[in-house]
């Protein structure tokens, strides 16, 4: 059985992913990218969809023992985990190098002190864990082959094979380091290269150290937002700059629930606030990847602008479900697709034209194409941002005017009238200065319920939406506006769980059914960020800072974050871990260090 979400460690290599469980299982892998078949599934069913283990040896029918401890190695992504066994400590470090040849799983055993009975169990499960390789030995070394694919594994230890699983029994003395390593190949290839797991260990520790001091944030919240970085750097798909939502798919929103959804894909709007996040915190590199990825992305049909990509920037992402696995305690269907990908959604407008502008406001070298970009991204919304959309939280029901959608519409065409004032791009200056008052205006009339106080989800509806917060934050209008604060107070009011958290709309009441969906969902983490930052804005930066560190108190004891937080069950939920929750908080910790509003 799959652990709790919290209970994951991240490891990578910039192309894809592994999370390995507390009792250090490897529970969730797909090779050789993010969005390839997963040989290791067991996180949405049972160690039958694919695991590797490696952990102290107990009696075959026991429950395995997580870590006492586990840590990652400084700023980087190197897992340390150890056992402390009546007989000794024994010490596991897991980690994948970045690539540059077959993508690699290293995990090396190291005795701290005693003799340590170990054992590795390995049931490689390719096709989200339908198909059943064909495992064979070619010298010294164990292969398993299906389809286009084989995986190799290699170790100095003895390996056999028992219940279409790989085994290996070894006992570690003080200072004893056993390795194991798994690298992916296509299987008509030649073999991979034999890895140097010492070397690669080294290699790996110094990238993530060079890669960790270009970070020019110094405050109060390091930990907290370099390991929210290096996050985001991990997601990141090195060859094309794409970043991906999260790693996984399919982990639920509520358990037991239907909001299961494949995230192994490039959200423009989550991509684009990462990129806001990154130029902000000193990498320009990694957002001039993701530029340069967007332009290629919507190269020739930028009017018919998608909500998501594939990681090289893919527009076909049929959405499928997999109805061998049982899902994540149980929780069913597991998708692989995204459907949502056909959505409009007219925020994405906003939100990439807002990342596009501070691109350009800080400095990072000029694209003409990118500048034209923006002009053609105008030119469409100037046609059609008075139309219903699903908005946002890409509802699966009917379209709607969603309010934020409209104010993204209006940051979409401000920025843009800034760049064409700047000098850097031509356009109809006075005609979509109008527009914008226009849209201004229509949010102003239609979107706002004067009796109340407060802007609302929708034009006509009484419903609130955590994504109203991000007015004052977007300069739709100014913090101290009327209309902002009692927004604010409204969805503290009716949004916010007893925690203090904030529900993204709700899904039960006058308006149930807004999504389209069954069934409730957990405190978005994003959305509470969001509140911290709202707080702070009108002044009230004391209850900003006590959400913020009760936000921080959420992380992992490895400072990761999933989308979501079940108030009920008090676990974390959603796909993980979620760049849509570590963006905002590396926002919320540099507004509040610019403000002051942090203790000691």
């Amino acid at each position: 059985m799959a652990g709790r979400i919290e209970d994951y460690a991240l490891i990578g290599d910039m192309q894809t992913a592994a999370l390995v469980c507390r009792d250090g299982s490897v529970d969730w892998l797909c090779l050789p990218r993010f969005d390839s078949q997963a040989v290791f599934a067991g996180l949405l069913g049972t160690e039958e969809h694919g695991f590797w283990r490696v952990a102290p040896a107990g009696p075959a029918d026991a429950e395995p023992l997580p870590a006492d401890r586990r840590r990652y190695v400084g700023d980087s992504l190197i897992l340390e985990s150890e056992w402390d066994t009546p007989r000794g400590t024994v010490r596991v470090t897991d980690f994948m190098p970045p690539r540059e040849g077959a993508p690699q799983l290293i995990r090396i055993v190291e005795g701290v002190s005693g003799r340590v009975r170990m054992r590795s169990s390995l049931r490689m499960r390719f096709s989200y864990g339908r198909i059943v390789p064909w495992v064979h030995k070619v010298g010294e070394r164990t292969v398993a082959v299906a389809g286009p694919d084989s995986v190799w594994l290699d170790t100095e230890v003895e390996t056999h094979g028992k219940d279409l699983t790989t085994y290996s029994e070894f006992t570690v003395n003080p200072g004893d380091r056993i390795t194991f390593t798994i690298s992916w190949q296509p299987s008509h290839r030649e073999p991979p290269a034999l890895p140097d797991p010492e070397g690669a260990l080294e290699a790996t520790a110094d990238f993530w150290r060079e890669w960790v001091e270009h970070c020019t944030y110094h405050g109060p919240y390091r930990e907290a937002v370099v390991r929210s970085l290096i996050t985001l750097k991990a997601l990141t798909y090195a060859p094309t700059g794409g970043i991906v939502a999260a790693p996984t798919t399919s982990l639920p929103e509520e358990i037991g629930g239907v909001r299961n959804w494949d995230y192994r894909y490039t959200w423009l709007r989550d991509a684009a606030i990462t990129l806001s996040s990154m130029l902000r915190t000193g990498y320009r590199e990694e957002a001039r990847a993701w530029r340069d990825w967007l332009l290629r992305a919507v190269a020739g049909d930028p009017e018919n602008l998608q909500i998501m990509y594939g990681i090289a920037g893919e527009r076909e992402l049929g959405e499928a479900e997999l109805d061998w696995l049982p899902g994540y305690e149980n929780s069913g269907p597991v998708r692989v697709g995204n459907g949502a990908a056909n959505q409009l959604q007219l925020d994405v407008y906003g939100e990439v034209t807002e990342a596009l502008h501070l691109a350009h406001m800080t400095g990072l070298s000029r694209n003409d194409y990118a500048s034209l970009l923006q002009i053609k991204l105008i030119n469409y919304l100037e046609k059609h941002w008075d139309q219903p959309d699903e908005g946002i939280w890409e509802v699966r029901g009917p379209r709607r005017h969603f309010v934020h959608s409209k104010v993204m519409a209006w940051v979409a065409v401000d920025r843009t009238i800034k760049l064409i004032e700047s000098g850097d791009a031509d356009g109809p200056l006075e005609r979509w200065q109008d527009l914008r008052d226009e849209i201004h205006r229509d949010v102003c009339e239609k979107g706002y319920d004067q009796e109340r106080n407060t802007f609302t989800q929708s034009y006509g509806s009484k419903e609130l939406d955590a994504s109203l917060l991000l007015i004052p934050q977007m300069g739709f209008l100014p913090p101290d506006d009327k209309r902002v604060i009692g927004t604010i107070e409204a969805i503290q009011r009716e949004l916010s769980t007893e925690d203090g958290f904030v529900l993204r709309y709700p899904t039960s009441g006058e308006e149930a059914g807004v999504d389209g969906l069954e069934g409730d969902e957990g405190a978005f983490l994003a959305c509470s960020f969001w509140l911290a930052d709202d707080l702070a804005m009108i002044g009230r930066v004391d209850e900003a800072r006590t959400l913020f560190e009760k936000l921080l108190a959420l992380r992992n004891d490895l400072g990761l974050l999933a989308e979501e937080w079940d108030p009920r069950l008090q676990r974390q939920v959603g796909n993980f871990p979620q760049a849509f929750s570590h963006v905002p908080l590396i926002d919320t910790a540099l507004r509040l260090t610019a403000s002051g509003a942090y203790g000691g």
